[in-house]
C-alpha cells in the first residue's frame, strides 16, 4: 500500500521540477538558443590581435588597446582555405578598417633619380688643325665662346709651304697642262685653301703671301690656342667648333640600377638657373664598363636646344623613366609584409576569411610592388589592418616560415622603404667615430622636408677623401634601432666626375 501511494508522489514531483526549471531559466540562455537556431556561427572567445594568450569570452581591449579578434568553432576545425585561415564578422572588419585591394597586371615605371653635366654633341664637335706650319697672322676670333657662321673667315695663316703650292698651280696654268693644273688643284685643296680662294688665284694669277682660313660650321668656339703671331703646325689644336641646337647630358646611376637603364628610356631634366622648366629627352648610349672606384655605370642623354639655352658644363638634375621589359602583376605597396626573411601578404579569401600568403617579389617603385610568384589576377589583397591579420594567421599558416622563432607573430613587419637616395652637403667629419654632419634635401617619397643631421657611416664607404664643404649625392637607409646609415656616396667635385667613396648592395 506504501508503494501505490510513492510512485504517484515522485511522478508529481518529476512534473513541477520540470515546470519550475523551465520558468526560472535565464532569458540570455533562450536567447542563445535562438541564436545557434538562426544558424549564425558564434565566437568560442575573443583573442588579442597581438597576444593569443590573452583570450576573454566577450569582446573588449586588449592591453595595447587594440580590439580584441574573435575566434570561431570552424577556425579551429579547418577549413577549404586550408591552415592559416582567419575568420572575423563584419563588424570586426569594419573597426579595425580592413581595406583591399585586387592584384593587377601592368607595367611598373621606375623614376631613377640622378645628376649629369650637358655637354656638346661630340658627333658635331669639330678641331681645327693646319695642314702645314706657318704663321698666324691675323686672328678673326678673339674669344672663347664667340659664335660663328659657316663660311666665315678664322684666322690668316702665312706659310711658305702655301705659298710654294700657289706658284705650282699658276705654272700649271701657264703650260694649260690639264694634268698639272688637275694636281695643283687637288694639292691647294688637300691644304684646306677654300674654292673661292682657289678661283680667284686662277683669276688673278697672282701669289696671296697669307691664306685665309673659315669656319666649316656653324656654332661657338671653344678651346681657343692661338693668338696673332703665334707659330702653328699640323699638330696643333688651333681652336674647337662646336654646335649648340643639340646637346648631351652625361650621368651615372648606381651598378644596382644599370639593368633599369635602356637606351631609348624617356628621360626629364631640370636646372637650377631656369626653375620650373623641363626638358624631355631619351638615353642615346649605356657606356659598356662600371667605374670600378664609384661602382657606377655613365650613361649619354640627347637634348634639342634649338634657343641654345642649354650650355655645355652646366649642371643638371635628371629623373630617368625605366619601364619593365614585360607586364607583371602589382600590388600596391602597403600591401607587402617584409620581414627581413620573407616576404608576403594578407589574401582576402571573401566571406571575412584572410590568410597570409608567402610571395615573390620583384622591383618596388612608384607605390607599387611586382609580385614574381604566389598570386593570381584579381586576388585580393589587404592593404590596411593586415599586420592584425598577419599576426593570427601566421601562428597556423601552412607557408614554409625560415627562423620562424625569430620572426615571432610578425608585429615587428614594416612596410616602409628603408633606403633613399638623395644630394646634401657635408658640415663636418668625425672619422674618428665614423660620422658625417650633412644638410641633405627633401625627401619627397618619406615627405620629409630639408634637415640637417647626422649620418653614421658605414664601414665599406672610405672617409679619407671626404671634406667639409663637399656637396654629395649619397645612400642611406633607416636601421633596426632607428639610426642613419650611409652606405653609397657621390662626390661631386669640380672635374664633373662622380667619383667618391661608395660601397654597393
Amino acid at each position: 500500500m506504501n508503494k501505490l501511494v510513492l510512485l504517484p508522489a515522485v511522478v508529481v514531483g518529476a512534473v513541477v521540477g520540470a515546470a519550475l526549471t523551465w520558468f526560472l531559466a535565464p532569458q540570455s540562455n533562450m536567447g542563445d538558443a535562438e541564436k545557434g537556431d538562426s544558424g549564425e556561427p558564434e565566437p568560442l572567445y575573443w583573442v588579442a590581435p597581438m597576444d593569443p594568450n590573452y583570450k576573454r569570452d566577450q569582446p573588449g581591449k586588449s592591453p595595447m588597446g587594440m580590439d580584441l579578434i574573435p575566434v570561431y568553432a570552424d577556425d579551429n576545425t579547418g577549413n577549404d582555405s586550408g591552415p592559416g585561415t582567419v575568420r572575423i564578422s563584419p563588424e570586426v572588419v569594419n573597426n579595425l578598417g580592413v581595406r583591399t585591394e585586387k592584384a593587377q597586371s601592368g607595367v611598373l615605371l621606375t623614376e631613377i633619380n640622378t645628376v649629369g653635366y650637358v655637354q656638346y654633341n661630340q658627333d658635331t664637335l669639330i678641331h681645327i688643325h693646319p695642314r702645314v706650319q706657318g704663321w698666324v697672322e691675323k686672328l678673326y676670333v678673339k674669344a672663347e665662346g664667340d659664335p660663328v657662321e659657316k663660311g666665315q673667315p678664322l684666322y690668316d695663316l702665312y706659310s711658305p709651304e702655301l705659298v710654294n703650292a700657289q706658284e705650282e698651280y699658276l705654272l700649271a696654268l701657264e703650260r694649260n697642262n690639264k694634268r698639272l693644273i688637275s694636281a695643283g688643284h687637288d694639292r691647294l685643296k688637300a691644304l684646306q685653301i677654300s674654292e673661292n680662294t682657289i678661283n680667284q688665284l686662277r683669276k688673278n694669277r697672282k701669289v696671296s703671301q697669307t691664306v685665309t682660313l673659315y669656319s666649316p660650321q656653324k656654332g661657338v668656339v671653344d678651346n681657343l690656342n692661338i693668338r696673332e703671331g703665334f707659330f702653328i703646325q699640323p699638330g696643333t689644336t688651333v681652336m674647337s667648333i662646336g654646335a649648340l641646337d643639340e646637346v648631351w647630358v652625361e650621368a651615372e646611376v648606381f651598378e644596382r640600377q644599370a639593368s633599369l637603364v635602356k637606351v631609348g628610356a624617356e628621360v626629364t631634366m631640370t636646372l637650377d638657373y631656369l626653375p620650373g622648366r623641363e626638358w624631355k629627352g631619351k638615353v642615346d648610349y649605356v657606356y659598356p664598363t662600371l667605374d670600378e672606384k664609384t661602382r657606377t655605370i655613365k650613361l649619354r642623354m640627347r637634348f634639342a636646344n634649338p634657343d641654345g639655352e642649354l650650355k655645355p658644363n652646366m649642371f643638371a638634375q635628371v629623373m630617368i623613366h625605366a619601364l619593365s621589359e614585360s607586364s607583371n602583376l602589382l600590388i600596391p605597396r602597403e600591401a607587402l609584409i617584409r620581414t627581413g626573411k620573407t616576404d608576403r601578404v594578407v589574401l582576402a579569401l571573401g566571406d571575412g576569411r584572410f590568410k597570409s600568403i608567402n610571395v615573390k617579389v620583384g622591383r618596388i617603385a612608384e607605390g607599387r610592388v611586382e609580385i614574381l610568384d604566389g598570386l593570381q589576377p584579381d586576388e585580393a589583397v589587404v592593404t590596411a589592418a593586415q599586420f592584425l591579420l598577419d599576426s593570427e594567421s601566421s601562428k597556423t599558416s601552412d607557408f614554409k616560415r625560415m627562423h620562424h622563432e625569430e620572426l615571432g607573430d610578425g608585429s615587428d613587419d614594416s612596410t616602409m622603404d628603408k633606403t633613399a637616395d638623395v644630394m646634401g652637403v657635408i658640415n663636418s667629419v668625425d672619422r674618428e667615430n665614423r660620422v658625417l654632419n650633412i644638410s641633405r634635401d627633401a625627401i619627397p617619397k618619406w615627405g620629409r622636408d630639408p634637415a640637417t643631421m647626422d649620418f653614421d657611416v658605414a664601414e665599406s664607404v672610405d672617409m679619407g677623401s671626404l671634406k667639409p664643404g663637399m656637396q654629395i649625392h649619397f645612400v642611406f637607409e633607416i636601421t633596426e634601432d632607428w639610426s642613419f646609415l650611409v652606405t653609397m656616396i657621390h662626390i661631386l667635385d669640380d672635374g664633373h666626375a662622380m667619383n667618391g667613396a661608395m660601397s654597393h648592395d
